[in-house]
């Protein structure tokens, strides 16, 4: 790489030729704030904080998108540049509604930590404010423009990373808002809830439907027995949201704050993700055997289903049959459970605590009701969960850990566990398949050839004398670009594993937010993934197939995978939707 020589504040270093200001400043460990600026996705310049003083450029220039070049000098915190950002930051103020103790993101704002740190105690400009309607119609995001600064992060993220692009800058001038088409609800656009835009928003413009209010009345209803399950990702997220590090494992201590929460029974959704493999495993298998559809295409995330929906309905044959795992373990609680601890359906609350926002849409679906009732009854966010044990006053770093309860207890496997990275499912898939197709046992499970935080990873995976091509596709952009290969022919797979979320449900629209800095100096996808891989590698269990809860389900209760019962509680069907 060719290397230019700068100096900023006087210092002299040495950086890459293609560099911005902004990311010099970075590598010399100097900060220059920013409010639009988003690593890869948004770049544009637009909120102008990220201003300095070039020596020889006339007038101030934006830090984000101004290359280096040789014999630069660069001044980061002269009194011009100060002032500048403070009044573009009182300018950004003055129409913006200023409810900061009500905001969802109170605390976790990087308008409200700009004002802080620029020393912002009045605002210098009043003056005509914008008022907008609250778009609150859809199930899952809530959309505010009173507390937008058009930063853009969420239309980027939105158009050029999912390639769904229902929002985009509208009008001009004081009257410019970030809106769908025609005035349109999210709610009524091609819009997949996936949430990427709330992670996006650097402030309180975009939410979750809150579910909380809901779950605490279930919680105080003496007549309903509440369940709640946990997705695999929630544990390696949820403790950032109490101050701890990225990628730190709280399993223990998240069983234990539901317990405290009050729930009946706590339940671990790695229990339902071997059922999926089991399900899903069965299906591939039997795809193998009598030819059926290829390639087979995995339906864990909803996101990602309620996009093919929209956008590929030529290929929701393709799709596996098989419930999200959280959906399948309502259904399994409320006949299974129901039916071995004597409780009505009807009288039992299923809660999910999910890393994703698209589930409350799914949950939602009517197809996903196998008892009469939803299997499902509400789905929180790792935020919306870390609400309520703080609502609650629970000092959640310095709890005890708890398991699981039973009837199904610690019996999940590492294979569940991967789950929550882009490739755990595929990787966990193959590791029963491989073990059912050639009647061998393996003691080497990883395969290392599906994982990574890549947009697209292809494999060709030997299982006995056959060949199975698979694919691996996160981030509904990757996706688009994988199935219109498969649409022309150019590619020939036997099984692909489809997250919505870019590195996978560890990243899902549900989990903590981290300002635009943080996600520019660490990869919270490897992290949180790396957290993940590490506990598949310390549980004895690792296969699917091998879980014994699992085997005493299908014993007891659905008989064999895929077949009539399993078929009835655990599958579903897809519908094409229409292109808005």
């Amino acid at each position: 790489m060719e290397m230019v020589n700068i100096k900023i504040n006087g210092e002299a270093m040495s950086v890459p030729s293609d560099y911005t200001v902004l990311q010099a400043a970075r590598q010399a460990g100097i900060d220059i704030p920013t409010l639009c600026y988003l690593k890869g996705i948004n770049e544009i310049g637009a909120c102008r904080m990220c201003l300095v003083e070039v020596k020889g450029a006339k007038g101030l220039v934006t830090a984000c998108v101004y290359p280096v070049n040789e014999g630069m000098e660069v001044f980061t915190n002269t009194e011009r540049v100060r002032v500048a950002r403070k009044t573009v930051l009182e300018l950004t103020l003055s129409n913006h509604e200023r409810k900061c103790l009500t905001c969802p993101r109170n605390q976790n704002c990087e308008l409200q930590r700009l004002a802080d740190e620029l020393n912002v105690t009045d605002i210098a400009f009043e003056g005509e404010v914008s008022h907008h309607e609250i778009d609150d119609m859809s199930p899952a995001i809530v959309r505010d423009n009173n507390k937008c600064i058009l930063c853009r992060r969420c239309v980027s993220t939105c158009k050029k990373i999912q390639t769904v692009g229902v929002i985009d800058a509208q009008d001009r001038g004081f009257s410019t808002k970030i809106g769908c088409t025609f005035e349109k609800s999210l709610n009524d656009t091609d819009c997949v809830m996936c949430g990427q835009c709330i992670i996006a928003c650097p402030v309180g413009a975009l939410y979750e439907k809150d579910s909380t209010k809901d779950v605490w009345a279930a919680l105080s209803d003496e007549t309903k027995h509440v369940v709640v399950q946990t997705a695999p990702a929630v544990r390696v997220a949820l403790g950032e949201e109490f101050g701890l590090p990225i990628g730190t494992r709280v399993t223990g201590k998240m069983v234990t704050a539901l317990k405290k929460l009050g729930f009946d029974k706590v339940f671990d959704t790695d229990f339902s993700a071997d059922l999926t493999i089991m399900e899903e495993g069965t299906e591939l298998i039997g795809r193998i055997k009598e030819g059926g559809k290829f390639p087979m295409i995995t339906s864990c995330s909803p996101g990602w289903i309620k996009f093919c929906e929209h956008n590929f309905p030529d290929l929701l044959e393709n799709l596996s049959t098989a419930k999200s795992p959280h959906e399948m373990y309502g259904a399994i609680i409320k006949s299974y459970y129901a039916e071995k601890e004597g409780i009505d359906p009807k009288d039992i609350y299923v809660v999910s605590v999910m890393p994703c926002t698209a589930k409350k849409f799914e949950r939602q679906r009517e197809e996903l009701a196998a008892t009469g009732y939803p299997d499902v009854d509400a789905v929180l966010t790792t935020r919306e969960l870390a609400k309520m044990i703080k609502e609650a006053r629970i000092d959640f770093t310095k709890l005890s850990d708890s398991v699981f309860d039973h009837p199904f207890g610690e019996a999940a496997t590492g294979a569940a566990v991967i789950f929550g990275a882009t490739g755990g499912v595929m990787e966990a898939a193959l590791r029963t398949v491989s073990e059912v197709l050639t009647g061998k046992s393996f003691d080497e499970v990883e395969y290392h050839a599906v994982r990574g935080t890549e947009g697209i990873k292809e494999a060709t995976v030997t299982i006995g004398d056959m060949d199975v091509k698979v694919a691996v596709a996160n981030g509904l952009g990757n996706a688009r670009a994988l199935l219109e290969k498969v649409q022309r022919g150019e590619v020939d797979y036997h099984f692909i594993e489809i997250m919505a979320c870019p590195g996978g449900c560890v990243t899902g629209g549900g989990q903590p937010i981290q300002s635009s800095k943080i996600r520019s100096e660490i990869d919270l996808k490897a992290e949180r993934a790396k957290a993940i891989y590490d506990e598949d590698r310390s549980l004895p269990i690792r296969k699917s197939h091998e879980n014994p809860y699992i085997k005493k389900l299908y014993e007891e209760y659905l008989g064999e995978p895929c077949g009539h019962k399993s078929h009835k509680l655990l599958h579903t069907h897809y519908i094409a939707r229409p292109k808005y």
